[in-house]
């Protein structure tokens, strides 16, 4: 059984999905973490993530891989666990700008449709209803407003000691919501199918237990 999970930055995607995949014994694939992988080796590269072509060229260079250690995601770039490197913002800005790019979604879409063929899985993205796996039997479009969504972003920084302001975070989750819903490759959109969810006012328990009854 497939099971994707969409929505824009801090709608509670990734979390809700974690709590899901355990309850359920199913594999839980954070799709946002290829890309980050990706971010990552251009940053450590010295390549312009605004780039198209360069980070288009570099596409060739990048191994990523995930594989699964009693049941956690672990993130491998060319060999190596950048599972805790990737979650920076510096990182998380400049995902956002090479997730539009046609050849990297080429060359993470085949990686995320393998591993949905062979396993029970939930996947949560941006696409994953529209575009990674149009067939999943069930299909959940998660969305909050940007202020609380930044609150939450703001909240999870602060937890793991690093320096965050509010009105820097709204800003660049709006224009990450700018650039996911317009670009020409795979746009954040609600699949026809899918069932929305607006989490400004639920907490992670009732949105997990709402989605769980529909599983």
């Amino acid at each position: 059984m497939n099971i994707a999970i969409d929505g824009p930055a801090g709608s509670g995607k990734s979390t809700v999905a974690k709590r899901l995949a355990k309850g359920l014994s199913f594999i839980y694939v954070d799709t946002g973490a290829l890309y980050r992988a990706m971010a990552l080796y251009c940053l450590e590269n010295d390549i312009d993530t605004k780039d198209k072509a360069k980070v288009s060229e570099a596409v060739n260079d990048m191994d990523i891989a995930l594989k699964y250690e009693r049941g956690t995601q672990i993130v491998l770039l060319n060999g190596r666990d950048v599972s805790g490197l990737i979650r920076t913002e510096e990182v998380s800005k400049n995902t956002s700008v090479i997730s539009a790019y046609p050849k990297v979604r080429e060359k993470l879409l085949g990686i995320q449709q393998d591993i949905a063929k062979k396993n029970d899985v939930i996947m949560d993205g941006r696409d994953i209803g529209t575009n990674v796996l149009p067939g999943a039997e069930l299909k959940i479009f998660l969305t909050a407003s940007v202020k609380v969504r930044a609150k939450r972003r703001y909240d999870e920084l602060k937890e793991r000691g690093e320096d965050a302001d509010l009105y820097d975070i709204e800003k660049d989750i709006k224009e990450r919501d700018e650039r996911d819903t317009n670009r020409d490759i795979a746009p954040l959109r609600k699949a026809g199918d899918a069932i929305e969810i607006d989490t400004s006012s639920m907490t992670i328990d009732e949105v997990t237990k709402k989605i769980r009854e529909m599983v």
